[in-house]
């Protein structure tokens, strides 16, 4: 094996671990939130708690809101070990506020459409990471539409119409699955710039970033997937 393969060899190992990586934080994460959202809408006192407080569920969401931020912006200050608990705490916090979805739609819907998302996720994730084309330009475009998601979102929070909501949930399912693919080709290209012999808890961190990244995706992506397939509990 001439010194070209090996280091291509040795590249596409690199490329494999880190990614593999990213998706094992991911599905932590993701597996963390779903644990206590459940065993949160199990729980009729801790439902009381949270919901009919409004300080308590609003200082949550802002709670959420700064463990994202500090996730992203400091990730290169902050330790590997700091990184996934706040990952992790972020996660834990989200499956709090989402144990709401149980109590409005049916448990049935929820895994059916938590399968339709998985295998959506999935084949947004493989055509990011396996196609040549430069997602940058869709990437931009999606985020563009997500600042219009957010802005309409607000406004019908005003509004209360229930078509404005689909028609929002549908342009939703676009936008992430669109920052699905952008993401993880994003994920390739972080992998294939690092230097050899890089630091564990660099990678680490990297890692951190990129499944936090994923599991916003996913997870909106599942609530607006959810909004229009989801069977509204009676």
């Amino acid at each position: 094996m001439d010194s070209i393969t090996l280091r291509k060899t040795q590249t596409q190992v690199w490329v494999n671990e880190f990614v593999r990586s990213v998706y094992n934080w991911m599905a932590i994460g993701l597996a963390l939130t779903g644990a206590i959202a459940y065993g949160v809408a199990d729980s009729p006192s801790l439902i009381r708690l949270i919901f009919g407080n409004q300080m308590l569920f609003f200082g949550l969401i802002i709670a959420e809101l700064a463990l994202v931020f500090v996730i992203s912006a400091r990730i290169q200050r902050i330790q590997a070990g700091t990184a996934t608990t706040l990952f992790l705490l972020y996660a834990g916090l989200n499956g709090v506020t989402l144990s709401s979805i149980f109590l409005v739609f049916t448990k049935t819907s929820i895994a059916s459409t938590f399968f339709i998302c998985a295998a959506t996720f999935i084949a947004a994730s493989i055509y990011g990471m396996s196609t040549k084309r430069d997602l940058t330009s869709i990437g931009n475009f999606m985020a563009m539409g997500l600042i219009g998601i957010i802005i309409a979102s607000v406004v019908n929070l005003f509004m209360r119409s229930t078509g404005m909501q689909l028609i929002i949930s549908y342009i939703g399912v676009i936008v992430f699955v669109g920052l699905t693919a952008f993401d993880t080709q994003k994920l390739k290209g972080m992998a294939l710039s690092q230097p050899a012999g890089i630091d564990a808890g660099v990678m680490r961190k990297g890692a951190i970033l990129g499944a936090l990244s994923l599991y916003l995706d996913f997870i909106n992506l599942f609530l607006m997937l959810l909004r229009i397939l989801g069977n509204r509990s009676e």
